[in-house]
């Protein structure tokens, strides 16, 4: 019997923010898979065995378009939680996806409010 699935899946590009959020969200006691690349991530998200949240750092994020396109395919939209950056998708037209998401700047408290709205 494969293991349950992780309670969120959290990509990010950046290894300093993707530590820093997953620690935290570890500590609130949630369990936490996070991965630097959209393949990585992926891989977590098969039928029958998905998060309860998906987490996208858009921030250097390489084509932030077609991961939030592909996401939309393997995650009902309200179940992603997405980190927005400058120069990437607006967050209104994030929204308009269905997703839900927290504007830059921000910080640790306000992604760990969102999940809790969201879990």
């Amino acid at each position: 019997m494969p293991p349950p699935p992780p309670d969120i899946v959290f990509l990010a590009a950046e290894w300093q923010p993707r530590a820093l959020i997953r620690a935290q969200l570890i500590e609130e006691g949630w369990e936490v898979v996070a991965t630097s690349s959209w393949p990585m991530m992926r891989r977590h998200l098969r039928p029958g065995s998905k998060p309860r949240l998906a987490i996208v750092d858009l921030k250097d994020l390489p084509d932030p378009q077609s991961v939030l396109r592909d996401l939309r395919v393997l995650m009902k939209p309200e179940r992603v939680l997405v980190l927005s950056a400058i120069g990437t998708i607006p967050p209104a037209e994030i929204e308009r996806l269905g997703c839900r998401v927290i504007r830059r700047p921000f910080v640790v408290d306000d992604v760990v409010r969102a999940i809790r709205k969201a879990m």
